[in-house]
């Protein structure tokens, strides 16, 4: 009889892990689908346009994406790093209004800065308004500066994705210990060698994970680019797409921009060898200090951090604003009770699957703990490494390839239109996208919780169901709604996925700049993208507690 009630507990535990393990297993299958879709159809034929390109243009969208990127990474390290040096080691005037003021150029996506960046230097644009308002009637455009090109594009780029490196790097400096300081004392050295030989070094790992972000961002930005007519790799893919209708000659693109990616991290981690970046001092960790500055060095702090503030966020924003009151007709003519409802559907259905099955993913690697399964899991995160032009375009490709092979030769009726052109399709892709962001953040959650949690649980009766929906999801709603937050974020910027994907006549804030702009109606792309950035100014602000927690606070 007690042999019997063991094998009935041990059978239903089996049961129970295979379930969950299964789960786990097949949403990490489903999101890796798309991402090994990019590498197979490499080899497929292409039409002779791939050829006709590798002769004319193919190199000239390497050399343009390179000088993008080391361009935005050479801006953005000197933004971030100074910014988070400034406000993470110094008191002055304003410190604690910038150092969360900071972070809202994320709300203005590199597309809408570089609307602003154009509108206001080109010819008889605001500047030239704003001077002739001043000074009256004069020939002034030829004194002021144009910014287009791929000078703008670096630009508009880097002043919104600085707060990558920003966030990271002020996170690491606050946490380091006074003892470094102390240490460069010790040495002799000044204030500028202690940053550049002790301080700098040992923030080096979040700087990298700051400015990867920001690679990643800059060789996906498609709006700034085709904005500013700069042919990279990304806009490549999607004329390879949109203009000669070549899926293998898109995703052959794909590989080599993926190519660069991997490229990119795998020589800063051989770079790194065994270095170590961890404290080793007697003592423990000792607080740090913050130094008082007076007279001009707090004018120059402060002037620094309101530049950089102005510059990301006010001008863009003063920009769109100044659109929309001049040209009132375009806030009447445009639908934004439609725009903001197709929006918020979007996020609210996309960040209800991705919590879901990430949570799902979570628990079925914890009760599991099977090494394949860790390896698949590490694979589909790796989502958020690759463009949304390259994912919108493996998925379609994988669709198609599916349909053909699998469903017709069955006898069964087409689903292409169920996937290509729908919500469906639009949040699937979404979710492989924006996986690793609620895979991550829920995961962070989890690390946190001690595996005698479970085993507690267990000895009170409670099964792996009713632990993952009594303990686990009410222990990790804070994670939870981070993780909403930044998916929702995400959802509101993101262009070339909701462009090529989207159904027909269904518009977001973001599709109709874009599209406003591209037929050169700039101000008419100005309501739109004002909505977008308030918006997206909300959800920042939400996160601002979670991402700006201060140790010396």
């Amino acid at each position: 009889m007690i042999m019997s009630t063991n094998y009935c507990k041990g059978k239903m535990l089996l049961k129970n892990i295979n379930i969950w393990y299964v789960s786990s297993f097949l949403i990490s299958l489903t999101v890796a689908i798309p991402i090994v879709t990019v590498f197979t159809s490499f080899f497929e034929d292409t039409s002779n346009y791939f050829q006709i390109l590798k002769q004319t243009f193919f190199l000239e969208y390497i050399f343009n994406s390179l000088t993008l990127l080391f361009g935005v990474l050479f801006l953005t390290f000197i933004l971030g790093v100074g910014s988070a040096y400034v406000v993470s080691f110094y008191k002055f005037p304003g410190a604690n209004f910038f150092k969360w003021a900071l972070i809202l150029s994320f709300a203005v996506p590199p597309y809408i800065y570089a609307y602003s960046l154009f509108a206001f230097f080109e010819n008889y644009g605001t500047a030239f308004t704003i001077l002739k308002n001043l000074f009256g009637d004069g020939n002034y455009n030829k004194h002021i500066p144009k910014f287009s090109g791929m000078f703008g594009l670096i630009l508009s780029i880097s002043f919104s994705l600085f707060a990558y490196v920003y966030i990271l790097a002020r996170s690491s400096f606050l946490y380091q210990s006074q003892n470094l300081i102390e240490l460069g004392k010790n040495l002799g050295f000044s204030k500028f060698k202690s940053f550049y030989s002790i301080i700098l070094p040992a923030a080096r790992p979040a700087i990298v994970a700051g400015l990867s972000l920001v690679a990643m961002e800059t060789l996906a930005e498609f709006g700034a680019v085709d904005f500013f007519s700069v042919n990279t790799l990304t806009t490549g893919i999607y004329n390879a797409w949109i203009a000669f209708d070549d899926l293998a000659f898109a995703n052959r693109i794909s590989f080599f921009l993926l190519l660069f990616i991997f490229i990119l991290f795998l020589t800063e981690n051989l770079s790194r060898k065994k270095a170590k970046y961890h404290l080793e001092i007697k003592g423990g960790f000792k607080k740090k200090e913050k130094i008082k500055l007076y007279g001009w060095k707090s004018f120059f702090a402060f002037m620094f951090c309101f530049i950089l503030f102005f510059l990301s966020f006010l001008f863009p924003l003063s920009q769109m604003l100044y659109w929309t009151i001049k040209f009132p007709e375009n806030l009447i003519d445009l639908q934004i009770i439609d725009l903001l409802l197709n929006t918020l559907y979007l996020v609210s259905l996309s960040s209800l699957v991705l919590i879901f099955f990430a949570l799902i993913s979570n628990y079925g690697n914890r009760v599991s703990n099977k090494k394949i399964l860790n390896i698949l899991s590490t694979l589909s995160i790796s989502g958020y490494a690759i463009p949304g032009v390259i994912l919108a375009i493996a998925f379609i490709t994988f669709i198609a390839w599916f349909d053909e092979n699998m469903i017709k030769a069955l006898g069964f009726l087409s689903i292409k239109k169920i996937f290509i052109g729908s919500i469906l399709g639009l949040v699937i892709v979404y979710f492989v996208r924006f996986y690793s962001l609620a895979f991550n953040g829920i995961k962070s959650g989890y690390e946190k919780m001690n595996i005698a949690v479970d085993e507690s649980a267990y000895l009170l009766g409670y099964s792996k169901t009713k632990t993952f929906l009594n303990i686990h999801i009410p222990y990790l709603r804070n994670s939870l709604l981070f993780v909403i937050i930044l998916i929702s974020l995400e959802i509101i910027r993101e262009l070339p996925i909701t462009l090529i994907l989207r159904p027909f006549n269904f518009e977001t804030f973001a599709t109709t700049a874009y599209i406003s702009a591209s037929e050169d109606l700039l101000e008419a792309a100005a309501v739109p993208s004002l909505c977008l950035i308030i918006i997206a100014s909300f959800f920042i602000l939400l996160t601002s507690k979670y991402i700006l927690r201060d140790i010396d606070e």
